[in-house]
């Protein structure tokens, strides 16, 4: 396909510069421009075909980035990106050094604000309005916020705060793509938008307020009769309540609604709220069709559409979670499955559909999926809550003033543990093992694999207290697992492989390095070890720590060092020698793990390997510190630390 029109548009500059009626053709090739890219490179498809036009009319209209833009979650930015000079970088999205899949500061000065987690949006471009007018300064902030988005009290707490600061220059955009509208509907809601939107209609409604208000008996029915003409043709006026100006809906894919009603609502001071309506998809029949399959589809043919894919080679710990879900439902009725808005993410489809009575998707509300839980566990049920580990975060005080206080038993199923590869540091679940073990009462497994995770969580289904189950995205070593129930022990890890050389008389010093290993990263250590004739301890449980096999090791092994896809700092590492301080034993300790930053977005076995945590990573690192002791040689320069 050629692009005339869009090859012309290096910034929004360039694109206030053409015709309204040169707009809709720029739409059609902003369209086909984001399906081919998308086609090549993967990533979010639905929801940017939907927000093609809006992107073209804020753009258009707001004087960006002077007017601040904030898109909630951001994955529907990429018409965003590429009308603001990153139409030639998109063939990098979400790869490593290339863009990234949601807006980024770093990245353009036309990304006001970071997002990929929602419901922040309303609560930054009221910072952002605020701001504006505190410096004098003239200039709008807009808020892009998606229907489901709206399901958290995040953006319900700043919706109440913005509705009483009646001079700020805030428009917060409802993007609808839940409804469609009929045509006669769509066509007296784009007249009536026009309408409220406009000066003369803002007047209006401040004159009678002004004239009648001394006479209460006419202004009350005027009052009704306004609120009646709305309700005819509106949604509740839920929003008018906090404090908005609610305009709308309007059909978001007319640009001939969408543009005069920004102009107008651009003229108008204090808080403002547009409701849009959009399809996910638009444009594209496949995507149209099965909008979720179209979310985040990997690389295709836009001609043929998403091909069903082979039968994976071995199940993805997201699957295995599912099944043993449905399993140990089947044998305990109490169980109750819990998900914020992530059903088919968490793997919890299979199980909605044979236990309807006892799912729950609470919306994207984490703090209350958290809450909820700890209320059922009150009852007697037994909640386990699937959730993504960097979505658990948001929810950190219900975790530990609503659960652990009160020592819940409430099974927290932890995907995307680790680094999770294209969606980068916004969706990495670098720190649960940190944030989680601080915790009095939380316990928290490390499965090594397949086998280990649907048995760990049958481990931690059976505990009195609240546990979490950390496991990555994806498949792991192919380790089938067993069909049963059956539990692991709980807090004991297991030696999985013990160093070659002759075992030392008891009482003689102790010699060579033990790997410490926590989660999947056990097998690269093991590779590791082979080439380096080291013991590989796997620990399982990173809360509560099996300190008498520790200290088992401890007392054989020379150096000791710790490996976990997590951060380093107050991690498992963290645990074994916080450990070994305690029990007053002196080893050297190498921490392996992620490192004290952020970590971009990328390929997750490449950037597993930039960060030292492939098996050769491993073993240089392990050369590096103690390669005297691997060698077996003297070493008169070793340093003793904890």
């Amino acid at each position: 396909m050629t692009y005339p029109l869009l090859q012309t548009i290096d910034d929004p500059a360039d694109l206030r510069r053409l015709s309204r009626a040169q707009l809709k053709p720029l739409a059609d090739e902003l369209r086909g421009f984001l399906l081919e890219s998308v086609a090549r490179t993967g990533g979010h498809l639905s929801s940017n075909l939907g927000t093609v036009e809006l992107t073209i009319a804020l753009h258009y209209v707001f004087d960006t980035p002077r007017d601040r833009l904030v898109w909630d979650v951001g994955h529907q930015t990429y018409p965003h990106k590429i009308l603001t000079g990153r139409r030639d970088r998109m063939a990098t999205l979400r790869q490593l050094g290339g863009l990234s899949g949601f807006p980024q500061r770093t990245e353009s000065e036309y990304d006001t604000f970071g997002t990929a987690h929602s419901s922040t949006s309303i609560s930054a471009a009221l910072g952002m309005a605020l701001a504006a007018q505190m410096k004098g300064e003239d200039r709008h902030a807009v808020a892009v916020i998606g229907d489901g988005a709206m399901t958290a009290g995040m953006a319900f707490e700043a919706l109440n705060n913005a509705g009483v600061q009646h001079d700020a220059r805030l428009l917060v955009i409802l993007n609808d793509n839940d409804m469609s509208i009929s045509p006669p509907v769509g066509a007296l809601n784009r007249y009536l938008a026009q309408l409220m939107s406009g000066q003369f209609y803002a007047a209006a409604k401040n004159v009678g307020r002004t004239v009648l208000k001394p006479v209460p008996p006419l202004f009350e029915l005027a009052r009704r009769l306004e609120q009646g003409a709305k309700g005819m043709v509106l949604p509740a006026t839920l929003f008018e309540k906090f404090g908005f100006n609610y305009v709308g809906p309007i059909d978001g894919h007319d640009l001939d609604a969408l543009i005069p009603t920004l102009e107008n609502l651009r003229q108008l001071k204090g808080p403002q709220f547009l409701h849009v309506v959009t399809r996910k998809g638009q444009g594209y029949k496949l995507a149209e069709a099965d909008p979720v399959a179209y979310h985040g589809p990997g690389k295709f043919d836009p001609a043929v559409g998403l091909v069903p894919p082979a039968a994976p080679a071995k199940p993805t710990f997201t699957q295995v979670f599912g099944q043993w879900l449905c399993d140990m439902a089947a044998q305990d009725a109490r169980l109750v499955g819990i998900t914020p808005a992530m059903r088919e993410g968490s793997g919890l489809v299979e199980f909605a559909k044979a236990y309807p009575g006892r799912y729950h998707d609470v919306g994207i509300a984490e703090q209350h999926a958290v809450t909820f839980a700890a209320g059922l566990a009150c009852e007697g049920l037994k909640p386990v809550v699937a959730i993504y580990s960097t979505f658990l975060q948001r929810a950190y005080d219900q975790l530990v003033h609503d659960v652990a206080i009160q020592n819940l038993p409430v099974v927290f199923a932890l995907d995307r543990a680790g680094l999770v590869g294209t969606d980068g540091a916004t969706h990495a679940g670098a720190y649960d093992i940190a944030y989680l073990r601080c915790i009095p009462n939380m316990a928290l497994a490390c499965p090594a694999d397949e086998r280990e995770c649907r048995q760990l969580l049958s481990t931690a289904f059976a505990q009195p207290g609240p546990v979490s189950v950390r496991y990555p995205r994806g498949a792991g070593a192919g380790v089938e697992p067993l069909p049963g129930l059956d539990p692991l022990p709980f807090g004991k890890g297991e030696v999985r492989r013990q160093r070659a050389a002759s075992p030392q008389p008891a009482g003689s010093a102790p010699q060579g390095v033990a790997i410490l290993a926590f989660g999947t990263l056990l097998y690269p250590a093991l590779t590791a070890a082979e080439r380096l004739d080291a013991t590989v301890v796997n620990m399982r449980w990173a809360k509560p720590l099996d300190v008498e096999l520790l200290l088992q090791i401890a007392a054989t092994h020379e150096a000791l060092v710790t490996v976990e896809e997590g951060c380093i700092a107050g991690g498992a590492g963290s645990a074994v020698t916080e450990a070994l301080m305690a029990a007053g034993v002196l080893r050297p300790v190498l921490q392996l793990g992620l490192p004290d930053r952020f970590i971009e977005h990328g390929d997750p076995a490449k950037l597993l390997a930039l960060q030292g945590l492939d098996a050769a990573g491993i073993e240089a690192s392990v050369r590096a510190r103690f390669g005297a002791i691997v060698a077996g040689g003297a070493r008169p320069d070793l340093k003793v630390v904890a």
